[in-house]
């Protein structure tokens, strides 16, 4: 709220054909009627010569100013922000605009008045709206197929996408499987926090009939996959296992980053990537353990 020393009028005044340059200046308590940009203010000597700027010099007689015929003293800046300037400079504070276009855009008229100090409170402010805008990592959660051939298509970043829906199964799970898979999305989490400034990360819940799928996509098109789950026989009957694949994860995770900003012409070598890949009919440690052992209870 504006003091009586401080007032605004609204309306554009009728610009006037004659105008007139002269040395504006007079005692603290003289009022003063401001043109700026169409917006009619009274205020006084005093608040426009308190503080050290280029307002201290138009009106302590050391520059010229132009004037109409009616004694406006026309200002060539756009009026918008005008009164927060006068409210600066009355006061010595100032409570800033909410949005940040009109912050920037004070921020401009105080650079011009060359008042710093408001120029400071306009970027710290500024700062602080990025930091609360601007979270560290935003997670695209797919809600069809269209939605995610189109987010692959148009991404700069490779993509890395983990299907997890837990109720696509039709079997029992084995023991370590929601462990196992709670540990996946774990992992996908710190990844995510990790690289989302470098890959972009998607998280399916109602994509195929898969239970926990690794997507790895570069340039648009899929270079790689790590599929966690399978059907085991236990007590004759089918179980659904979900496996923790966690070094295999990571390794396409950093493959994946060899198609970052790289063009078409730049493509990663697809013979050195296939030959550094885990292979196709890879199985974890425990698998590998139950096979041996089926062999020495043949050989026996």
């Amino acid at each position: 709220m504006q003091s009586q020393t401080d007032q605004q009028m609204s309306g554009n005044p009728r610009p006037t054909a004659e105008s007139q340059k002269t040395i504006v200046k007079g005692s603290p308590s003289k009022y003063v009627k401001l043109n700026v940009g169409g917006a009619l203010h009274y205020t006084t000597m005093q608040t426009l010569t308190k503080h050290d700027n280029m307002l201290r010099a138009m009106f302590s007689g050391r520059m010229e100013v132009l004037t109409d015929s009616e004694g406006w003293i026309l200002i060539d800046r756009p009026g918008k922000h005008f009164g927060y300037i006068l409210n600066f400079l009355r006061d010595g504070d100032l409570a800033l605009p909410e949005g940040s276009r009109d912050i920037m855009e004070l921020m401009a008229e105080a650079k011009y008045y060359c008042i710093k100090a408001v120029v400071d409170m306009c970027q710290l402010a500024l700062r602080k709206k990025e930091q609360e805008l601007d979270p560290i990592c935003r997670v695209p959660l797919i809600t069809s197929q269209k939605e995610e051939q189109e987010l692959i298509k148009t991404t700069t970043k490779p993509v890395v996408k983990l299907l997890v829906n837990r109720h696509n199964n039709k079997y029992s799970y084995t023991s370590q499987s929601d462990d196992n898979l709670l540990k996946n999305m774990e992992l996908f989490d710190r990844l995510s926090l990790r690289f989302s400034r470098r890959i972009l990360f998607i998280k399916d819940v109602i994509g195929s009939n898969e239970i926990c799928c690794w997507s790895f996509y570069g340039h648009g098109q899929k270079v790689a996959e790590v599929c966690c789950t399978s059907i085991v026989y236990a007590t004759e009957k089918k179980h659904t296992k979900v496996e923790f694949p966690e070094a295999r994860i990571y390794e396409e995770t950093l493959n994946i980053l060899l198609y970052e900003n790289r063009g078409e012409e730049h493509r990663p070598n697809h013979e050195l990537m296939q030959a550094t890949r885990w292979p196709a009919g890879y199985q974890s440690d425990e698998e590998d353990t139950k096979d041996l052992d089926k062999v020495r209870r043949h050989k026996t």
